[in-house]
């Protein structure tokens, strides 16, 4: 019998949560010499449960020490309508080998086939073999794969051309029902309650922009956030890898002065070209995965770590 219990997170846990996923997640980057991902704290991994509250309220499971009372990990998922997303999961590193993440990725995939969802997806880490591992004997198959991309931007921005800039323009609520079409037709999904919740910005990190094709329709579009704990640019879906990458370009220019970081298709080699000679690094590779239905895609997408898409 484990030696844990699983639970619906609680608002008295939010505080316990944001330092699980610091901890946790520095914790495995350090351990390989690498740098903290969170080097601001708690403090901001607390991002994760006002976002993802704030989009599924209720939709965190812990696994809590029934001596302690002390969560030993916790993972996020967010239903959908097509599939469920898997968000993102931690273990205490005092609690690693005890099952618990195989147990809170259970609760999840039950969850989905308990309501009929058709897939559930994720992205993870193509480093992380430990994760990996876990995915794959739960029956989830790697069908993308992702260079993790750097871009630090100077104060004087990238002093770039922006390839049909005048295409480009801030998204509205409006947009909402062409994205929805687009990600149909590209990846057999769609995300309506994210779009709307980017769209609201209310907590002020977000910025969203659209790819106007010559018939007036929408081609690509590209969100954006920026936060102390972890600025990137997406969730997007293109048609077209010419237009996701002027997305990005425009998005970068909100983070002069810093970085970001973006994930594009490894097979996509004129893009990724192209960010390499404007100064991008890679920094990580990760993977889509899918437990279930999966659609190939019909063009490109671009997931990000908050909310986890694939």
């Amino acid at each position: 019998m484990p030696d844990f219990s699983l639970r619906a997170a609680a608002a008295p846990d939010r505080s316990e949560v944001a330092e699980l996923i610091c901890v946790s997640t520095n914790y495995w980057y350090q351990r390989r010499g690498a740098p903290r991902t969170f080097q601001s704290g708690p403090e901001s991994t607390d991002v994760f449960w006002q976002v993802y509250e704030a989009l599924d309220p209720g939709c965190c499971v812990v696994a809590e020490n029934p001596q302690t009372g002390r969560l030993m990990g916790s993972c996020f998922y967010h239903p959908r309508e097509h599939h469920v997303s898997l968000g993102i999961m931690n273990v205490h590193p005092n609690y690693f080998g005890r099952g618990v993440a195989r147990a809170l990725l259970k609760f999840i995939t039950d969850f989905a086939d308990e309501h009929r969802y058709g897939a559930v997806r994720l992205v993870s880490s193509a480093m992380n073999l430990d994760s990996f591992s876990l995915y794959t004997r739960g029956g989830f198959v790697p069908r993308y794969a992702y260079q993790d991309m750097l871009m630090r931007v100077p104060e004087s921005g990238l002093g770039v051309e922006i390839p049909d800039a005048g295409r480009i323009r801030p998204a509205t609520p409006d947009d909402v029902p062409a994205m929805i079409d687009l990600e149909m037709e590209v990846s057999g999904i769609c995300r309506e309650k994210d779009y709307r919740y980017f769209l609201a910005n209310q907590i002020g990190i977000w910025q969203s922009l659209v790819y106007q094709g010559p018939a007036g329709g929408i081609d690509a579009f590209m969100f954006s956030f920026k936060h102390p704990g972890l600025s990137m640019v997406g969730p997007g879906v293109a048609r077209a890898w010419r237009q996701a990458a002027s997305l990005v370009l425009a998005a970068l220019d909100r983070y002069r002065g810093g970085a970001a970081l973006f994930l594009v298709p490894v097979e996509c080699h004129e893009m990724v070209q192209r960010m390499y000679a404007l100064g991008a690094t890679n920094c990580e590779l990760h993977f889509c995965q899918v437990r279930g239905r999966f659609q190939p895609f019909r063009g490109l997408t671009m997931p990000v770590f908050l909310p986890e898409s694939a």
